[in-house]
């Protein structure tokens, strides 16, 4: 799956405004023309990585930026499928699966786990956001009301504010968990 480009349009145009400047200054800025900025801006057109990089520091903001939009309370993106940017220079291509919000805090985790008892876990304090990437096995993982099945290299966030859970249906299933609280 590509970029969607109606993302990154409303992305340039936000940030863009927020930093008052001009189309022609962020063009000028980001080494590329006023024309090109203003075709991205109407969500015309397949930007390269390069380019949307130059834009990002163009404006000074992060990169994961331009790809904010609003998402349900919980997100799965399948492994091979999720907002993506390739290089024209090299074999290089980057899927976005979560970006940290302004003044959150993630602590990363690798987790072993087996079959059995699955893992549920209680409410965490309000705001709380789990993100799990499964990278050996299967697992069913989310809110308790409905957990979601995962495969290797499937990603899951979820609301951690509220009850829920992680079970390992392979032996020895690896994920990465990604605590955020806001």
């Amino acid at each position: 799956m590509s970029l969607p480009i109606e993302i990154v349009a409303k992305g340039l145009q936000r940030e863009r405004q927020k930093s008052g400047l001009s189309l022609a200054e962020v063009a000028r800025r980001a080494g590329i023309a006023k024309s090109t900025l203003s075709q991205l801006e109407a969500a015309q057109g397949n930007p390269s990585l390069e380019t949307l990089w130059a834009l990002c520091v163009a404006l000074d903001i992060p990169f994961a930026k331009l790809m904010e939009s609003n998402i349900a309370q919980t997100q799965v993106i399948r492994f091979g499928e999720g907002p993506s940017v390739s290089s024209e220079i090299a074999h290089y291509q980057a899927i976005l699966l979560a970006n940290c919000p302004t003044g959150a805090r993630r602590d990363v985790y690798i987790l072993t786990t087996q079959p059995g008892e699955p893992r549920c876990s209680q409410p965490h304090p309000i705001g709380s956001v789990e993100h799990i990437i499964i990278m050996k096995g299967r697992a069913k993982v989310g809110l308790v009301a409905e957990p979601i099945l995962l495969n290797e290299g499937d990603y899951i966030c979820y609301p951690a504010d509220q009850a829920h859970i992680f079970e390992a249906l392979e032996v020895d299933t690896r994920a990465i968990l990604i605590s955020e609280q806001r």
